[in-house]
C-alpha cells in the first residue's frame, strides 16, 4: 500500500452513525417499553449478535448461499457463522437448548439489541437496526397471543399515544391458510402473490387489491405487476372476508350499513371456506381473543379484529398481529406522513421443533425500535432531548489548573453535568466551543476574579434570545443581564438557580 494512502472517511452502505439526542431518546423509549414488559410479568435475557447459520434456519438464508440475506463468514474451523437476522431465531436456540428443566414452562422473556440483514438498503431502510421482542414460549393457550395484543397496546398508551393514534390488529394465519385451500390454491407463488396483495389494502385500497388479485395492476409509473390470476368469485371472496369484520363492528356499534355492506355479510356467510377446517380453526380463535379483549375492556379503538393483516414470514402457524400507528404529521420536507406499522408478531409453534424433532407452541411481538422513536420524534412523543448539555468552565489561567479542576468537581458533586475545557485555545475560541457544545452557562475566573473570591457566570441561553432581540445599541447593554458575578463559595448554588 502506497505511503500516502488515505482511507475514505464514510459510513458502510446501508448503516449509520447515531448522535446523541436520538441515543438519549432510544434509551428513555426503551426503559418505558422495558417497564410495561416488566409489569406483565416478562424477564429480560439476551442473546450474542452471532449464531451457527443453520441455527438461524430455512426461513433465513439460502442453505446453497449461506451469505444470502445474513451477513456470515466461516470460523477456523470451516464453520458457517452469521450475524443474526432477527432475536426470535436465536430465542428458540436458546430455549431447545436450556428447555431440560432448567427454564420455567411457559418461559417469559423479552430482549433488545441490534439486528442485520445484508439486504439491499433504500430510504429510512438500513442493514442494522434494533429491535425489542417480548415472547411467552411453552403454551398453545389463545390468552397467550390476547397477552401480547394487550400488551402492545399498554406499550403505546405508555409512550403517549392517545386513542385513535394507534391500533392493534390482529388475524389468524389459519383464516388465510384455509382461505386459500377452500379456493384451491396449492402453488406457493400463488399463494405468495395473494397475500402481498391483501398486504397492500392500506396502500391501494379495494380496487387495487382487486387487480393485484386478478390479471394484474399497472402504477402510476407505468410498471405492470402480474396478478395472482383468480377469477371473479374468488376475489370477492377474498374481499368479503377482508371487509366483513368491519361491516359487523360497524353494525354493532348502530351505525346504519349501506345495502352494499349488507350484500357484503351475505355473500361472506355463504363463502366456500366458510367450511373449511382450518379456516373454522382460525376463525374459532380470533373469536376467543376478542372475547379476553373485551372481559379486560379493550376495545375496538385499541385492539382490532381485521383478516387483511398477514405478515411476512414463513413460520407464523396462529394468530397474527400489527400495531399500527393512525395519526398524520408531515415530514421535515413538508410532506404528508402516515407511519403505518411499528411492530408486529404472532404464533410460531415451529421454531422450536426444528432442535427438538417436538412442537413447542410459542407467540411474541416485536417492535422496530427506530421506527418507531422516529414517528414518537415527528408527533412530539419522543423524550431524552431535555437533557442539557454540561456547564463549561474555561480555562483562563493554565498555571491555575488545579481551581477550575475543583469548580468543575463541586458542580459534579452536587448532579449537575459540567466539563472543564482541554484544550490550549484562548477565550475566544473556548467561548466558540461551549456554544458548540450547547453548554448552557459557561464559568469564568481570571486573575482578577481570583484576586476577589469571585467568579462569573455567563448564561449563553439567556443571551442568545436576549441578543435574538435587539434592535438598537442601546439594548445591547440589556445583555449584560445575561453574564453576572457571583462569590465563588456560591457558584454551585448560583449555577444550579441558573439552570433551573
Amino acid at each position: 500500500m502506497a505511503k500516502d494512502f488515505r482511507p475514505k472517511a464514510r459510513v458502510a452502505k446501508g448503516f449509520r452513525d447515531v448522535g446523541p439526542e436520538e441515543i438519549r431518546g432510544l434509551r428513555s423509549m426503551m426503559a418505558t417499553i422495558q417497564q410495561v414488559y416488566e409489569s406483565y410479568g416478562f424477564e429480560p435475557v439476551e442473546q450474542p449478535f452471532i449464531e451457527y447459520t443453520e441455527v438461524l434456519g430455512k426461513f433465513l438464508p439460502d442453505q446453497d448461499r449461506p451469505n444470502a440475506g445474513v451477513f456470515s463468514f466461516q470460523d477456523d474451523d470451516e464453520q458457517w457463522l452469521s450475524l443474526r437476522y432477527d432475536l426470535t431465531a436465536p430465542l428458540a436456540r436458546y430455549v431447545a437448548e436450556n428447555n431440560q428443566g432448567q427454564l420455567p414452562t411457559p418461559y417469559r422473556s423479552y430482549r433488545q439489541g441490534w439486528v442485520f440483514r445484508n439486504e439491499k438498503p433504500g430510504p429510512g431502510r438500513y442493514r442494522q437496526f434494533m429491535q425489542f421482542d417480548a415472547d411467552t414460549v411453552g403454551t398453545s393457550s389463545i390468552a397467550a397471543d390476547a397477552e401480547v395484543c394487550m400488551m402492545a397496546a399498554d406499550t403505546m398508551k405508555a409512550l403517549g399515544m392517545q386513542k385513535g393514534q394507534y391500533v392493534v390488529k390482529v388475524s389468524n394465519r389459519k383464516i388465510l391458510d384455509g382461505m386459500l385451500e377452500a379456493l384451491g390454491v396449492q402453488g406457493s407463488d400463488q399463494k405468495l402473490t395473494i397475500l402481498r396483495a391483501i398486504d397492500k389494502l392500506d396502500k391501494l385500497n379495494v380496487d387495487g387489491v382487486r387487480l393485484l388479485l386478478g390479471a394484474g395492476r399497472k402504477d402510476v409509473s407505468g410498471d405492470f405487476t402480474k396478478g395472482a390470476g383468480l377469477n371473479e368469485d374468488a376475489i370477492d371472496s377474498i374481499l368479503d372476508l377482508i371487509r366483513a369484520p368491519k361491516v359487523v363492528h360497524k353494525a354493532a356499534s348502530g351505525e346504519d350499513i349501506s345495502t352494499e355492506e349488507v350484500d357484503v355479510l351475505v355473500r361472506f356467510s355463504k363463502t366456500p371456506f366458510m367450511v373449511n377446517q382450518t379456516f373454522a380453526e382460525g376463525f374459532g380463535e380470533l373469536r376467543a381473543m376478542n372475547e379476553i379483549f373485551a372481559d379486560c375492556n379493550y376495545d375496538e379503538s385499541r385492539i382490532l379484529i381485521d383478516p387483511s393483516v398477514v405478515r411476512g414470514l414463513e413460520y407464523y402457524t396462529g394468530p397474527v398481529f400489527e400495531c399500527e400507528l393512525l395519526m398524520e404529521t408531515k415530514d421535515e420536507d413538508g410532506k404528508p406522513v402516515r407511519f403505518g406499522s411499528v411492530g408486529g408478531g404472532g404464533r410460531y409453534d415451529d421454531l422450536v421443533a426444528r432442535f427438538t424433532g417436538a412442537k413447542v407452541p410459542a407467540t411474541g411481538f416485536s417492535i422496530g425500535v427506530s421506527r418507531l422513536y422516529s414517528a414518537l420524534k415527528l408527533v412530539g412523543k419522543a423524550q431524552g432531548s431535555n437533557v442539557l448539555a454540561p456547564v463549561v468552565v474555561l480555562v483562563m489561567d493554565k498555571e491555575r489548573q488545579a481551581d477550575y479542576w475543583r469548580m468543575v468537581t463541586d458542580l459534579r458533586k452536587a448532579g449537575v453535568r459540567a466539563e472543564m475545557y482541554m484544550g490550549t485555545a484562548g477565550m475566544k475560541a473556548q467561548m466558540k466551543y461551549a456554544d458548540k457544545r450547547g453548554a448552557p452557562l459557561v464559568i469564568i475566573q481570571g486573575g482578577d476574579e481570583k484576586a476577589r473570591g469571585e467568579v462569573q457566570i455567563k448564561d449563553l441561553r439567556l443571551g442568545s434570545e436576549l441578543a435574538a432581540s435587539i434592535e438598537t445599541r442601546e439594548e445591547y447593554a440589556s445583555q449584560r443581564l445575561a453574564q453576572f458575578t457571583v462569590a465563588e463559595a456560591d457558584l454551585v448554588s448560583a449555577v444550579k438557580k441558573a439552570l433551573a
